[in-house]
């Protein structure tokens, strides 16, 4: 199974949001933890996910960042 087909979005689901399949874990969720500290055995017993599908999720985020646009803003004078 690759990293996308890992990844479900279902209005259904979560509200929509990008979800570990098979399981109700938002992609939010697993980088959320690793971001807090937690390391990949704990986000692994914690939400019963693999280690695949938490690379997956790290994947989407990355992809998600990738995509974005970002403008810079003119300073303002004091």
């Amino acid at each position: 199974m690759s990293d996308r087909d890992r990844i479900q979005i279902d209005a259904s689901v979560c509200g929509g949001k990008p979800i570990i399949r098979g399981t109700r874990v938002p992609v939010s969720i697993v980088v959320g933890s690793l971001a807090a500290g937690m390391s990949f055995e704990e986000v692994s017993f914690e939400y019963d996910l693999s280690d695949a599908d938490i690379r997956a999720a790290l994947a989407y985020a990355s992809d998600l960042v990738g995509q974005e646009s970002f403008h810079v803003l003119p300073s303002r004078a004091a």
